[in-house]
């Protein structure tokens, strides 16, 4: 007997059964072991996650003086779900808003685009840093508000007046920041500047957390498990500065009324012994909610307050520059610590001249480095680059050139372990070969012989120029930190970099640096207890020419490399060579004499017009 035709249905319908019930099964099993979005609501209604942040590492001197150091703060936070049953206006009134301002974070939390995190069921930061006052008062009230919670804090306090640039600031993180790092969670806070951006990994420490269990209406019934899962955070390390905070108040003040730097360094370790940029802030501006107010303030001031112009300010050297031109050259052979070479009252070729002040003609090296004779370097570059019997093309003398400039520490970042260093400018054959065509000559480029032209330098560059010099050849990168707590500095922080010049031939730049102090430009630095080396600098400028020093101390036992840039303060005699004879006498004695300190409030209360000079 044949089969009806409807006998197969129950087969496809039994199948068709057994299709939807395993999809349920593989979605349930989805929902349980992959999407966490279901297990995070179940959870959220059981339990609380209560971070406990690390306490920040403190910041100290070199010689233990605390610069930084943390005090209580608190945050408060809410759970848009449990709010209920609200009193807004008894809310507002207990910690000092207005109610339109209440409004206004409520709805931020609730927009996605400005809180991408945003979850009905966790904590969302409500108001950060209120004061300790608000928050005896919020706390007798808290149970009143269903939905709010107090997360407990450290903020950042200064124990300084100064070392802005170097400290840098702590403020709430972006949302940049919460993308770069999943350690980061919005109100969350992060190093901005400084050393507290550059060491930001080893300041922070680690977040702990506390599960505390729920019931049905929210209240805390107290950890889950008695605290077995609880992490108790791990503090961040302390930090021990290389900068020596008596000398960087001595550079702030006697920077006052000045637009410029001071760096000092320890030649035989690269350490930072002061950083000065002019104007400087008081760092108690950045502190707690103020901080976005006065930096907007501070961003508008034409003088740039905020601008590192120890690491970001790029200038011409000036004649400082001529003591690695002496290096270079006789390096290279092109001339010998004899070779002397005449001077006009300046470099003069046919209808091209390059002025200098009145001395004795013609000199060797040593006098021409005390003198600070322009000509004599004008004729070592024009040597070197038209020398056809070293160099097959001026554009192979020129590689040589800058191939000495950056093994000196110029032209690239020297590896500061702090943000915003500038690299800034040596210039090579190509860069001429674009600009010039292929035609040029050691004519053409003569001022870069004696700092100026297209070369700038930062005055670290300059400050280590000085300590390469002091170590006869080589320099350790600069650095800020001396130590960190329970671990080591970087190791390429306490690498030597050898330049392309023999240690005997610094001997006779150290010779003539000594004789500028002595009897040269450079007399105002010299004292009767150590041997003082310099170079005086006057850069030009189209307005005022900038006054420069670069020098060292003791000369055959360095401790101190100084480099001082004035911005339009005229010759280098005039402000850099006191500024950093005083400079170098507050850190070798560890005090100013009676005499030396009537010189420092001079200079203290000398200011500068810049509002009426052309920059």
């Amino acid at each position: 007997m044949r089969k009806h035709r409807y006998e197969y249905r129950k087969y496809t319908i039994g199948g068709i059964a057994l299709i939807i019930v395993l999809c349920y099964i593989v979605r349930l099993a989805f929902l349980q072991l992959s999407d966490g979005e279901y297990k995070t609501k179940a959870d959220s209604n059981a339990f609380l996650n209560n971070v406990i942040f690390p306490t920040r590492g403190v910041i100290y001197d070199r010689n233990g003086e605390l610069l930084v150091f943390n005090q209580p703060a608190y945050d408060i936070m809410v759970v848009m779900r449990e709010v209920e049953d609200l009193d807004t206006l008894d809310f507002c009134q207990t910690i000092n808003i207005s109610k339109e301002e209440f409004d206004t974070r409520m709805a931020t939390i609730k927009d996605r685009n400005k809180n991408p995190g945003y979850s009905t069921y966790t904590q969302q930061l409500f108001i950060s840093q209120i004061p300790a006052q608000e928050y005896s008062i919020l706390q007798e009230k808290l149970f009143r508000y269903r939905g709010f919670y107090v997360r407990e804090r450290t903020i950042r306090r200064y124990a300084t007046d100064h070392c802005a640039h170097v400290l840098g600031d702590v403020a709430e993180v972006s949302p940049k920041d919460v993308e770069r790092d999943s350690y980061y969670e919005p109100g969350d806070y992060i190093g901005k500047q400084g050393v507290e951006r550059s060491y930001e990994t080893e300041l922070r420490g680690v977040k702990g957390v506390e599960i505390l269990l729920r019931d049905a209406r929210g209240r805390i019934q107290g950890h889950y498990q008695n605290g077995e899962h609880d992490r108790r955070p791990i503090p961040g390390k302390d930090l021990t500065l290389s900068i020596d905070a008596k000398l960087q108040a001595l550079g702030e003040r006697l920077m006052e009324g000045k637009m410029g730097a001071i760096v000092a360094i320890e030649p035989s370790t690269g350490e930072v012994l002061c950083m000065v940029s002019s104007p400087s802030y008081d760092p108690h501006r950045m502190e707690g909610k103020q901080r976005g107010k006065q930096m907007m303030e501070m961003q508008r001031d034409p003088m740039k307050p905020m601008l590192n112009r120890a690491l970001s300010g790029t200038y011409p050297p000036g004649s400082t520059f001529k003591t690695s031109q002496g290096l270079t050259f006789l390096q290279e052979g092109i001339i010998t610590p004899s070779t002397p070479f005449p001077c006009a009252h300046g470099f003069r070729f046919g209808r091209l001249k390059l002025g200098c002040h009145s001395h004795g003609s013609p000199l060797p090296l040593e006098p021409a480095i005390a003198t600070s004779c322009n000509a004599y370097f004008c004729w070592g570059l024009y040597h070197m680059l038209g020398n056809r019997k070293q160099y097959r093309t001026t554009q192979e003398a020129m590689t040589t050139w800058k191939d000495y400039m950056v093994s000196m520490g110029f032209g690239y970042r020297l590896g500061i372990d702090l943000p915003g260093e500038a690299r800034g400018m040596i210039p090579n054959a190509e860069y001429y070969d674009r600009r010039l065509g292929k035609s040029w000559s050691a004519l053409t480029v003569i001022s870069i012989s004696i700092g100026q032209g297209e070369v700038t330098l930062t005055p670290l560059q300059i400050a280590n120029l000085g300590a390469t010099i002091a170590n006869r050849g080589y320099y350790i990168t600069p650095h800020i930190v001396k130590h960190i707590q329970d671990g080591d500095i970087a190791d390429s922080l306490k690498t030597k970099h050898y330049t392309k010049v023999d240690k005997q031939n610094y001997e006779y730049i150290v010779s003539g640096m000594r004789r500028a102090v002595t009897g040269g430009t450079c007399r105002a630095a010299n004292s009767l207890q150590y041997e003082v080396c310099g170079k005086t600098g006057t850069a030009q400028n189209r307005g005022h020419d900038h006054s420069v020093f670069m020098g060292f101390a003791p000369m055959d036992s360095p401790k101190i490399a100084i480099a001082v840039y004035v911005e339009n303060g005229g010759f280098g005699a005039t402000y850099g060579v006191p500024i950093g004879a005083l400079m170098m006498e507050q850190y070798i004695n560890g005090h100013l004499s009676e005499a030396s300190e009537k010189k420092a409030e001079s200079f203290q209360s000398r200011s500068i017009n810049y509002g009426t000079r052309e920059r």
